[in-house]
């Protein structure tokens, strides 16, 4: 009796139909298997997921409210694709998001009484700079002392939050509200109103001003991968750091240049947190919404497309949007979670069929040719 063998081999050559056709599938298989989720739990599936559709994109004030859920994720995803994309894993962008934000934060309020559009440059410029100085730190420490930056990103954003944490609730910073309010319940100062953002109107869509300059920075990470000697040295040296040293390429530069670039998308979006919606340092709320988390599923989702990060931010924006608007007792908002966990998962497991073939082999027969199953 023969017993048959798992095979699992990489593929010499990457056929165009599996970079389209993968994802379609896996995105089929993850609904698949949400709705058995939605069936075991008690939701009707279909029901369940036409009122999904509805709170995110059809209702009322949906699609303003998805583009608020989706502005932060966008940056994020932008951040974590873009070191992902050199093999450099930043998981940091929840810290460098905070340090953005404390630096937006701390310029409006300095430049009070400023014309808008100069505090506006301000905020995004005081974002990206601490964003990328906080990004800046495991760059050099993986640089230099050849550290593991999954490690010291994401020790840095613990760092991070108790950095935020002292700001507003363990002293009187320049951040924190000093009336007898504040001393009580501790809160950010309020910036003022020079530095809110504008709100631009596409029909009857309230757009934030952080959404396309959200678009904006995957434009020019997209110019900056695809057209300029920049962004190929960073390919090369992702995808064979020995071949780069071999061609004479600055590894050392690159990785420190492009995790604080991926620090400042992040940073800035901080920044978009405190002009667009927030309009204070909001120590709790920043670190309930994870959105430097949230941002780690966007780019392994948008398989680090710049582009299609900000398509699915603003799907995933919506996802979570519905999740809000539909929380109850009987819809609990840790279900959209599992979703989003499910969806991650089975794209996730496409890629293996991407990149890799798996085939049935009968055991103890040489020669025997393999009956392939995928691919």
């Amino acid at each position: 009796m023969t017993v048959p063998r798992l095979r699992i081999e990489k593929r010499l050559r990457q056929r165009r139909w599996l970079m389209v056709g993968v994802p379609l599938g896996s995105l089929v298989v993850a609904h698949i298997a949400i709705a058995i989720l939605l069936a075991a739990t008690g939701h009707p599936p279909l029901t369940t997921f036409r009122r999904l559709f509805d709170a995110a994109y059809l209702a009322d004030g949906a699609l303003a409210s998805t583009l608020i859920a989706a502005t932060p994720l966008a940056f994020t995803g932008l951040a974590a694709a873009v070191a992902f994309r050199m093999r450099l894993f930043n998981i940091g962008a929840e810290g460098q998001l905070y340090f953005g934000a404390i630096g937006a934060a701390g310029v409006a309020l300095l430049l009070a009484g400023r014309s808008t559009p100069v505090i506006i440059v301000a905020m995004v410029a005081a974002g990206a700079a601490l964003g990328a100085a906080w990004g800046a730190i495991p760059g050099l420490l993986r640089a230099f002392l050849r550290t593991n930056e999954i490690i010291t990103s994401l020790m840095l954003n613990y760092v991070a939050a108790l950095v935020l944490n002292y700001l507003i609730f363990d002293s009187l910073s320049y951040w924190r509200d000093t009336s007898a309010t504040g001393q009580v319940f501790p809160q950010g100062k309020m910036l003022p109103d020079a530095a809110s953002w504008p709100v631009s109107t596409i029909g009857s869509v309230a757009v934030p001003f952080g959404f396309p300059l959200a678009i904006a920075a995957a434009v020019v990470i997209w110019v900056l991968y695809a057209r300029t000697r920049f962004g190929f040295e960073a390919q090369v040296i992702g995808d064979s750091p020995r071949a780069a040293r071999y061609a004479g390429m600055r590894t050392r530069r690159k990785i420190v240049a492009i995790m604080c670039l991926s620090g400042g998308i992040a940073g800035i979006g901080g920044a978009s947190q405190m002009g667009d919606f927030r309009h204070l340092l909001d120590a709790r709320g920043l670190q309930q919404a994870n959105y430097g988390y949230t941002g780690i599923v966007v780019a392994a989702l948008a398989r680090y497309n710049p582009f299609a990060v900000v398509l699915v931010a603003f799907l995933l924006g919506g996802l979570q949007n519905a999740g809000f608007t539909l929380q109850s007792a009987e819809f609990p908002s840790g279900l959209v979670g599992v979703m989003q966990g499910m969806i991650l998962f089975a794209m996730l497991g496409g890629e293996l069929l991407v990149h890799y073939r798996i085939s049935v082999a009968r055991g103890g027969r040489r020669g025997q040719p393999a009956a392939e199953v995928a691919g």
